[in-house]
């Protein structure tokens, strides 16, 4: 990730957002350049920190890609949970 990144737990005391933390927690937020982004945009901000994901990141800075993209990400969504359990199990 570039300098600079990190990642916060939103379940801890000390973070700070004006989002609760149950908020943060059912989808996907992240911070560029000040701003608060979630879902698609979220992960294409992410995805241009990582070198080897960067051009993805800026493929969805199109419109149109990142309508798809944010479509896909809600109907995953629901399904996240249980994919999580999966993961956990393996």
């Amino acid at each position: 990730m570039r300098q600079g990144s990190s990642f916060i737990d939103v379940t801890s005391e000390s973070s700070f957002c004006s989002l609760s933390p149950a908020e943060l927690l059912v989808q996907l937020h992240t911070q560029d350049t000040g701003v608060m982004l979630s879902c698609a945009l979220a992960f294409a901000a992410m995805w241009r920190t990582i070198p080897v994901l960067r051009p993805w990141g800026l493929v969805a800075r199109n419109r149109h890609i990142l309508a798809v993209l944010e479509r896909i990400y809600i109907l995953f969504l629901p399904h996240r949970p249980n994919l999580q359990r999966f993961a956990a199990w393996l």
